[in-house]
C-alpha cells in the first residue's frame, strides 16, 4: 500500500476513536468496557501507524542526515512522554477528562495536515499486489533470514527487557524511596529527557568513532552503572543525575538499533521489519513491567 495513504487512514482511525472517547465522556456515557474497546481501537491505529511513520524517514531527509533524523525522532518521543502527561493533568484539572480526549482527537488532524500536503513520488511495480497474510509472512522471512537483523532483534530484546525495569519501577522509587509526589516524579522524568537530549547531541560524534555494536554495548554498560546505585541512594539530587545519565544511554541504544534496522532492511520490506522490531521492543517492555509488578 502507498505509505502516505496508509498514514492518513491511521490518523483518521485514531481521530474517530479519540473523538468518540471525548464525546461519550462529555455526555457521561463512558463505561469501563467502552473505554477499553476504544483504547484497543486506538492501539490498533498506533500499531498501524508507527512502522510506516519510521519507514518513510529515509524518504524525507538526505541519506547522510538520516541517523540524526532518527535520533531527533527518539528525542521528541521521550520529550512527549514526559511533557504530555503533565499537560494532560493540567487540562483534566481545569476542564475535565472529556476535554483531554477532544484535544487528543484534534492533534491527529494537526498531524494529518502535513501528511496530506506531502507529495510522495508514486512507485510503479510490475508485480501483482500481495495478500496481507502473504506479505506478513514474507516480512517475517526477510527478518529471519537476515543475520544482521536477527542480531539487532536479539540485542533489542535483551536490552529492553532489563532496561524497562527503570520505567516500570521509577514511580515506586519516587514515592517510597524518595518520598516524592507527582511533581517529584515528573522532575525525575525530566532529568531522563534532559539526558536524552544531551545524548542526541553527541551521537553524531559517537557514530564517527565507534561502530553501532560498540556504541550499544558501551551505552548498555553505562545504563547499568547509572541505575544500580538507585537501590541505595536516598538523595534526590544524585538520583536526578543518575536519571540524566540513564537518558544518555537510553537514547544511544534506541537510536543505534533503530538506525540499524532501517539501514539493513530493504526498502520494500522496511516497514515490516520495523514492525517486527517494535513487536520485540514493546513485548520486552510489557514483559518487564509485569515482571516488576510481580
Amino acid at each position: 500500500m502507498d505509505r502516505r495513504k496508509l498514514l492518513l487512514v491511521a490518523q483518521g482511525w485514531m481521530l474517530i476513536a479519540t473523538g468518540a472517547m471525548g464525546a461519550l465522556t462529555l455526555v457521561g456515557a463512558t463505561t469501563p468496557w467502552v473505554l477499553l474497546a476504544l483504547t484497543f481501537a486506538l492501539g490498533l491505529g498506533t500499531a498501524m501507524m508507527n512502522p510506516v511513520w519510521q519507514a518513510i524517514q529515509p524518504e524525507l531527509v538526505p541519506r547522510e542526515e538520516f541517523p540524526q533524523a532518527v535520533s531527533l525522532g527518539a528525542v521528541q518521543f521521550n520529550l512527549a512522554r514526559a511533557v504530555g502527561p503533565a499537560l494532560g493533568g493540567l487540562v483534566v484539572a481545569a476542564l475535565g477528562p472529556g476535554a483531554v480526549f477532544v484535544l487528543n482527537a484534534a492533534s491527529f488532524l494537526a498531524v494529518a495536515g502535513p501528511i496530506y500536503r506531502w507529495r510522495r513520488p508514486s512507485e510503479e511495480s510490475a508485480l501483482p499486489p500481495e495478500h496481507v497474510a502473504a506479505a506478513v509472512q514474507s516480512g517475517i522471512r526477510c527478518v529471519r533470514d537476515s543475520p544482521v537483523l536477527r542480531a539487532v532483534l536479539v540485542r533489542a530484546g535483551a536490552f529492553i527487557f532489563f532496561a524497562s525495569a527503570l520505567w516500570a519501577l521509577l514511580p515506586l522509587l519516587a514515592r517510597d524511596q524518595f518520598g516524592l509526589g507527582a511533581g517529584g516524579y515528573g522532575l525525575l522524568l525530566g532529568c531522563v529527557e534532559a539526558g536524552s537530549v544531551a545524548g542526541a547531541t553527541v551521537l553524531p560524534r559517537l557514530r564517527q568513532r565507534f561502530s553501532p555494536g560498540t556504541a550499544v554495548a558501551a551505552a548498555t554498560v553505562l545504563l547499568a552503572v547509572a541505575i544500580a546505585p538507585l537501590v541505595y541512594l536516598r538523595d534526590v539530587g544524585f538520583a536526578g543525575a543518575a536519571m540524566a545519565v540513564s537518558g544518555v544511554a537510553w537514547i544511544v541504544v534506541l537510536s543505534s538499533l533503530n538506525v540499524s534496522v532501517q539501514t539493513f532492511a530493504p526498502s520494500w520490506v522496511r516497514a515490516r521489519a520495523l514492525s517486527v522490531y517494535m513487536l520485540v521492543f514493546q513485548g520486552g517492555r510489557r514483559s518487564a513491567a509485569y515482571s516488576g509488578g510481580w
